[in-house]
Parts: structure tokens; sequence; C-alpha cells
């Protein structure tokens, strides 16, 4: 039976510290449990996975502003995690209001932890019993895996293959293309009910070929499920080659990823790409995206591309999607620029980023851009960039400056140009750093820069005559003004 959070309230280990639920979650102690981890850290959710009981100490909620504490919770939630827990006392004497009903709106339960426990001891006892649980369900999944090898060896076809994962799992089975189009089914058997879907990618060759669905009553074991059709997919994997095998045009372009993301020779490429579709000498340009579901947003980006450019393919690894874009001679600049756009409608969980590298002259040079759009994901790592996508051209002086000069290069370069404008922000906690970037962004237009600053202009004015007094007067119309906007490019964190 798979390990409930029922089951991690009457641990002796969880017990000692007097857990209260906080929250009216509906059936919240029949959630099924996962892993136990503990953090401080405000923006761990993107390092889950869900089904997580997390502890925390509260030090840094306490500390946290309360809108930044809302955020916690409903990206946690949004995470899927079973619960968060939360240790009261002289730091954080309760649990805010605002956490409490943010986690109410988002169906997040949140427990208060009364008394002191040590968070190691709570989570290598629940942990163990985890994973004790986790080997039962690999063992399981594996026998299931060799009863559908030995269904597909005696000539059965998907149906036969899915009734034997049905039967085995309880669960209801249906594969499906990535057009939406259903290849096989079975059924549970089990009585009409409330129950919850689990997918499966199920690749052919690196080619997402179909999704598994596991249809799972709720009063059953969805992990149990999801463990046996993971592990079952090879087998899947072979049938679907038997019926629909990849074609050569297919299976070029996955070879083609596959070299540019490892860096193959130009010579390379130039045999690759013409097989794959892509013109040898036609302008081309990377797209990557890190995401926790990478594989699960191939085929949404496949039909965005199809749609915005002329030829492409695309390659999942892990946390990691890359895909190339050709682009036509004539209008490459301004097909790129659309292609950005296109790719902003590209729904991705929270925590991933998106970046399109700089136009390529061929494919000789696409693993140039695939490079160029990955180091700029490297530079913006930590900062805020939302779900965006990020183009790598509006990165290009960082991306020099990290290439052609170390670190103490950069940091004497900024000093010089900028010790002023940083000493007063460090000692004022002002923002004249940001401020004068965004000015230089804009090309000096004083009144867009104050309106994407939300500055009223005299406020705005005010603030460029204190960095012109720092900096030794108006740049503008002086060899100064490309040093100060190259050192506040620099000095962005």
């Amino acid at each position: 039976m798979p390990l409930l959070l029922a089951d991690a309230f009457e641990h002796e280990s969880l017990k000692a510290a007097e857990p209260i639920l906080r929250t009216d979650v509906p059936e919240a102690l029949s959630r099924q449990l996962r892993w136990v981890h503990s953090s401080e850290v405000l923006d761990i959710a993107p390092l889950l996975r869900g089904g997580e009981l997390l502890l925390s100490g509260g030090q840094a909620l306490a500390t946290a502003s309360d809108e930044r504490r809302v955020d916690y919770v409903r990206q946690l939630a949004a995470r899927g995690i079973t619960a968060l827990a939360i240790e009261t006392g002289p730091e954080l004497p309760v649990i805010p209001e605002s956490m409490l009903d943010a986690g109410q709106d988002a169906g997040l339960p949140i427990i208060e932890l009364c008394k002191v426990a040590p968070f190691v001891g709570i989570m290598q006892a629940i942990n163990s019993l985890l994973v004790s649980e986790s080997v039962a369900q690999l063992q399981f999944g594996d026998e299931t895996s060799h009863a559908m090898a030995a269904e597909l060896a005696h000539g059965g076809g998907l149906d036969q293959l899915l009734a034997v994962l049905a039967s085995r799992t309880a669960a209801g089975t249906r594969l499906v293309s990535p057009s939406g189009i259903t290849l096989g089914s079975a059924t549970s058997g089990a009585q009409p009910g409330p129950s919850n879907v689990t997918i499966v990618d199920v690749p052919v060759r690196g080619v997402l070929a179909a999704r598994l669905e596991l249809e799972v009553a709720d009063d059953g074991d969805a992990n149990l499920a999801r463990v046996a059709g993971e592990r079952c997919v090879d087998i899947l994997g072979l049938a679907l080659l038997q019926r629909m095998p990849p074609g050569l045009k297919e299976l070029a372009g996955i070879e083609l990823m596959r070299a540019i993301s490892s860096g193959t020779q130009s010579w390379r490429l130039q045999q690759l790409g013409p097989a794959s579709g892509f013109p040898a000498s036609g302008p081309v340009a990377a797209v990557v995206v890190r995401s926790s579901a990478a594989g699960q947003l191939r085929t949404r980006l496949d039909g965005i591309l199809d749609d915005a450019v002329p030829q492409s393919a695309s390659y999942a690894d892990n946390a990691e999607l890359i895909a190339l874009a050709a682009l036509p001679h004539a209008t490459a600049v301004a097909s790129r620029i659309a292609l950005i756009l296109a790719l902003g409608a590209l729904e991705v969980p929270d925590g991933s980023v998106i970046a399109v590298g700089p136009l390529a002259q061929g494919i000789g040079e696409a693993p140039w851009s695939l490079a160029e759009a990955r180091r700029t994901l490297e530079l913006i790592s930590g900062s805020e960039t939302g779900n965006g996508v990020v183009d790598a051209e509006d990165f290009a002086v960082e991306r020099l400056a990290e290439a052609s000069l170390d670190a103490a290069a950069r940091e004497g370069f900024v000093r010089r140009q900028l010790g002023a404008v940083v000493e007063h922000d460090e000692q004022r906690r002002s923002e004249l750093v940001r401020t004068l970037a965004v000015w230089l962004d804009t090309g000096c237009n004083t009144a867009q820069a104050a309106r994407e600053l939300h500055l009223e202009r005299q406020s705005m004015h005010h603030r460029l005559q204190r960095i012109f007094e720092l900096c030794g007067g108006d740049p503008r119309g002086t060899g100064r003004l490309v040093a100060l906007h190259l050192a506040t490019r620099l000095a962005r964190p």
C-alpha cells in the first residue's frame, strides 16, 4: 500500500513535533507521499518533483515579506507537493494568516509543527519506509514488464500488451499518438468512479511516438501504476516500432540534433542537414528550453516550429529540450524575431527558461548558435526572467565579455566606470545603476525609461542628475557613453 500523509502524521518521528493541520483541504491526509525534504530556501519549488512533504524551520519565512510568503505557498502548490510543514517558535510564533489563506485557495495542506523535532530524524525514518516501498514498486514494475514482453513474444498487439498492464495495476490504459489518435486501450475492470490520469511518454529511437495514459481510481495506487508504466516503456516502444517505424528523415533529424548538441565537425553536419530537410547553406537559429517538463513540451514546441518556420528538428535530453529552425534567406532576421514572439505561446512550468540563439549562416554554424543560447541561459541564471523567451542577441555584450575578459578584468572595468554610483547604491540602498542601465538601453530616452521604471518624469530627472554628478557629467555626445553602457551591462547580476 502507498504511504499516505496520514501515515506520516502517525509516525513517531513526526508526532514528536505535535503536527496540526492548519488548512481545511479535502482529503488532505489521504494524499500519497513520495518523499520528505527539509529546506529553508524560498525558491525551492523548481527543484521539487511533486508528492513531497516539505519541512521548514520558519527562519527564512520569519524575515520574508508577506508577498514573498504567499508566492512561496503558491509555487509549492503549483509544483504539486503533498504538504508543507512549518515549525513555529521564537522566530516565527505563528503561521501567517496570508499563508494559510493562500494554501487554502491553492489546495495545499499546511501543517504547523508546534514543538521542535530533529528534521534529519524525521526524514531518515519516513524516507526509509518510502525507499522500501519504491524498491517493491520497481520489482513490481519489472515483473509487469516481463509479463508484457512475454505477451509481445507470442505475437500480442498493443491492446493485448495494455490489457496485461491494466490487469496488474488496476488502471485503465490507453496509448495515444502525439496527434491524439488512440493506438490501443484496455479497461481495468474496476467500478466507475472518481479517478486521476497519469501520463508517461513513450519514445521510439528518441522520437516521441505515443503517450501512455493510466487512469487510476482515487482509492488506487497511482504511484505503483506510474512506476509500472515507466518500466514498460521499452516494451511498448518495441511494439510501436513493429507497427510504425520512424522514417529515415526523422531519424536523420534526431542524429543531426545530437551532432549539433555535441559540437560535431562541420563536414558531418553538412551531410546530416540535407538528409533531414535542412539546406546546407541556409540561415538557422537554435532554441534551448530548460525545464523539468522538457520531454512533455516537445510535441507543443514542434507544433509552434511547424507553424513558424519552413523546417525544424528537435531533441529532448533530460531537462533540456533543443531545436533548430531553418529561416528563409530573404527574411531571416525578421523571421527569427517572429519565431521569438511565437515561442512566447509555449506554456512551460514555473522555473523554465527559453533562449533563442543568434542567427547562424548555414548548418555548419548551428553548434555555435546553440552554444550561444546555452551561454545566455547561464548568464541569466538566478535572475527574475519569468517564463518569457530570452533573445541571445540582447546579451551579445555580456557573452563577448564573458568569453574575452576574466572576472577580475570585468570587475575592474565596472569599478572604474561606475564605482561612485555603485557605492551610492550600497550606502543609500538606491537603484542608480539600474536606472542608468534602463536609460542607456532605451537609447537615452528619459520618458521611456521612466515608464519602464514606473517613475514620475521629475523623479527620473532627479536620478539622472545625481548619476551625472557621480559619473563626471552628462555622457551624451562623449566617448564615455559607450563605456558607461558596457559597464552597466557587465554590472548586472
